[in-house]
């Protein structure tokens, strides 16, 4: 593990935090494994049910380490010292967060760029500082999106918007990302962390494993069609009928008091 990345737990909140601020938070090959360690830690802890990526600094990822992969260091070059033998793309952290259940939570404190910006895309939900700006400059740059941002930027605010962003290379401010739908909310900077944390800890009071078929089924959503979907459904619904928490939930209900789910 390294210091560049921190991370704890706060009742069922995980915090991930990019710790390089002297680098605007540019992520090394050595990060890009550390955060999907995180991210499957945290899915696997049954205490966390809800995980907040957020950065140290002005940044919050300013994409990958220039340098790293000037050097060979970076993707698309040797990736074996990353500090735990050959790296797999199908470990890389947008691909992590594309398949773990529990809801993630892009705390945006600053620029989104790159492959930050694909890290943020491949977020459940993002919340944007007012002085946040995230930057499609790929193609300024001589490249494509570094991983995902291809499919999920025209499944997050549509082809034409997505083709006018890549094509351009153009960079956003806080309030144009909420007019497109790119961020759900643009807060104060002094606010940022609390109204993630508050989000966070209102989805954690709900019924975990509810919560968790839910995302799966919504990332199932997106590539079947409809009479598979509700099929999918039905099949998702038979273990929560039987789980503790669905008694405690119509319990909860009738009796008018807040639920205490516990993830059973």
């Amino acid at each position: 593990m390294t210091d560049e990345l921190l991370y704890e737990v706060t009742g069922h909140v995980a915090v991930i935090r990019f710790n390089r601020p002297d680098r605007m938070n540019t992520i090394t090959p050595r990060m890009l494994q550390a955060l999907s360690t995180r991210l499957i830690e945290a899915d696997s802890d049954r205490s966390v049910r809800a995980i907040v990526l957020t950065g140290e600094g002005r940044a919050w990822c300013a994409g990958l380490d220039v340098g790293a992969a000037a050097s060979g260091e970076g993707i698309g070059g040797d990736t074996s010292n990353m500090g735990g033998g050959e790296f797999n793309l199908r470990d890389a952290p947008p691909v992590v967060l594309n398949k773990i259940d529990t809801p993630t939570i892009a705390a945006l404190n600053g620029g989104a760029a790159g492959y930050g910006l694909d890290l943020a895309l491949g977020c459940d939900i993002r919340i944007a500082a007012e002085h946040a700006k995230l930057s499609a400059a790929y193609t300024a740059r001589g490249l494509v999106p570094e991983s995902g941002g291809t499919w999920l930027l025209p499944r997050i605010i549509g082809w034409s918007k997505a083709a006018e962003l890549v094509f351009t290379a153009r960079t956003l401010t806080a309030t144009e990302s909420l007019d497109l739908g790119l961020v759900s909310d643009v807060v104060p900077a002094d606010d940022l962390m609390s109204t993630a944390m508050d989000l966070a800890q209102e989805i954690a009071t709900n019924a975990p494993m509810a919560v968790r078929a839910a995302k799966r089924l919504m990332r199932h959503g997106m590539s079947e069609d409809f009479e598979d979907h509700v099929q999918r459904q039905y099949l998702a619904l038979l273990p929560l009928f039987a789980s503790k928490d669905f008694r405690e939930g119509l319990a909860s209900y009738l009796e008018k008091r807040p639920p205490e789910f516990t993830g059973r």
